[in-house]
C-alpha cells in the first residue's frame, strides 16, 4: 500500500466569541465578491440572517439556499442553485446535514466552500468526508475540506446541549479508533501515521480534562471542545483517511442508524460503542463512560432510547458494515451471546 497522500487543510481556522462578524473580511481576503449561504431552515434564523447582513454589509453580493433534506438529490438542487448564481463559494451554516450537502455539492460544482457550525455535535464540520443518506442508508463519501471554518463559540453556547454532549462523545472515540488503527497496521500493513493519531488521541485527553467546563456551558469548555473537533478533522486530513477518528464505535453506530427505528445523535452512538469497544481492548472504559456521564452524554441504551435488542445486533454486525476496516471486532469472534454479555458488563443494556 502507498504511504503517500494529498494532505488538505482549510486555510483559516477562526474560533472565539462573535467570530461570525469576521466572515465579510475573510471573503475579501480570498478575493470573493459573490457568495452563496446554504443553511436549514432553523439554523438560518439562528445565524444565516446575521451572516447575510455580515455579508451584504461588506459589500458583497449574497445569495441563499436551503439544504432541506440529507440525500444526493438534495446534494444536486444545491450544486444547480449554486452554478445559477454564479457564487464563488458555498458557505455552510448549520449542522452536520448542512455542512456535509454543501461539502459535497460546492465539490462537485468545483467551488470552495467556508464551514461555520450552529452546535458542536460532531466533527464533521472542518473534515473532507460527507455523510449521506440513500434508501435510509448512511455512506461516508469523500468530498473537500473547508477553506476556513469559522467556528462562534457563543453561537455554540445557546445550541441545545444535546448536541455539545454528543460532540464530547465523538471525540472520546478517537480513544478506540486510534488503537484499531494501529491494530490495521500490525494485522493488515495499513499506513499508519503517528502525528496523525497523536493529534486524535490529544483531543481526547484535553476533552476529558474539560469536562466539568463544557457541562457548565463554560467558554473554556466550549472553546476546547471545538478544537478538539478541528483538530480531528485536520487529523484526518493528515491521516488522508477517516481511520485516526473512525473505527469500531463508528462501526457499532453505522449499523445501528440501518437497523435500529429510532436513532440518537451520531456522536451520542458513538460514545456508547467507545465503552464496549474500550473494554475489549482491555483500557479503562470505566474512566470514559464516567467521563461522559460527568458531560451528560447517554453512556447505555435507555439514555440512547434504543432498545436492547438493537445495542446487540448492531454489536454482532459492526464488523460486517465496512469489511475493509480492520478492528478489534475482527480479533473477537462476537457472537450475539458475547455481545449481550459485553453490553450488560458495561452496563448499557
Amino acid at each position: 500500500m502507498s504511504n503517500t497522500h494529498r494532505i488538505d487543510l482549510p486555510k483559516v481556522v477562526i474560533i472565539g466569541e462573535n467570530v461570525i462578524e469576521s466572515l465579510g473580511d475573510i471573503c475579501h481576503e480570498f478575493g470573493f465578491k459573490k457568495v452563496m449561504i446554504v443553511t436549514g431552515y432553523k439554523t438560518f434564523e439562528v445565524a444565516g440572517k446575521r451572516a447575510s447582513k455580515i455579508l451584504s454589509t461588506s459589500g458583497l453580493s449574497v445569495d441563499h439556499t436551503f439544504a432541506d433534506n440529507s440525500n444526493m438529490e438534495c446534494v444536486e438542487e444545491v450544486k444547480e442553485r449554486m452554478v445559477e448564481s454564479g457564487a464563488e463559494v458555498a458557505i455552510a451554516i448549520g449542522g452536520g446535514r448542512v455542512i456535509d450537502i454543501t461539502k459535497l455539492s460546492s465539490t462537485r460544482g468545483k467551488k470552495p466552500f467556508i464551514s461555520i457550525p450552529t452546535n458542536a455535535s460532531h466533527d464533521g464540520f472542518a473534515s473532507k468526508g460527507a455523510s449521506i443518506k440513500e434508501l435510509n442508508r448512511p455512506f461516508s463519501i469523500e468530498a473537500q475540506s473547508p477553506i476556513a471554518v469559522i467556528a462562534d463559540s457563543q453561537i455554540i453556547a445557546r445550541s441545545p446541549y444535546q448536541f455539545t454532549a454528543s460532540g464530547c462523545g465523538d471525540i472520546m472515540a478517537k480513544s478506540v479508533s486510534v488503537r484499531d488503527w494501529r491494530l490495521g497496521q500490525k494485522v493488515k500493513n495499513e499506513y499508519y501515521g503517528e502525528y496523525a493519531a497523536s493529534l486524535a488521541l490529544m483531543s481526547v485527553d484535553l476533552v476529558m480534562k474539560f469536562a466539568e467546563n463544557i457541562r457548565r456551558r463554560e467558554q473554556s469548555g466550549i472553546r476546547t471542545l471545538l478544537e478538539a473537533l478541528v483538530s480531528c478533522g485536520v487529523a484526518m486530513s493528515i491521516a488522508g483517511s477517516s481511520r485516526p477518528c473512525s473505527g469500531s464505535e463508528h462501526l457499532f453506530s453505522h449499523v445501528l442508524d440501518i437497523i435500529a427505528p429510532n436513532q440518537a445523535l451520531h456522536g451520542e452512538q458513538c460514545g456508547v460503542g467507545t465503552i464496549m469497544m474500550a473494554n475489549l481492548y482491555d483500557m479503562d472504559w470505566m474512566l470514559i463512560r464516567d467521563k461522559l456521564r460527568l458531560i451528560g452524554a447517554p453512556t447505555n441504551a435507555i439514555e440512547l432510547g434504543i432498545e436492547s435488542k438493537y445495542i446487540i445486533e448492531a454489536l454482532f454486525k459492526a464488523k460486517e458494515i465496512r469489511p475493509e476496516r480492520y478492528t478489534i471486532l475482527d480479533e473477537i469472534n462476537l457472537t450475539r451471546s458475547k455481545a449481550k454479555t459485553l453490553a450488560e458488563t458495561c452496563g448499557v443494556i
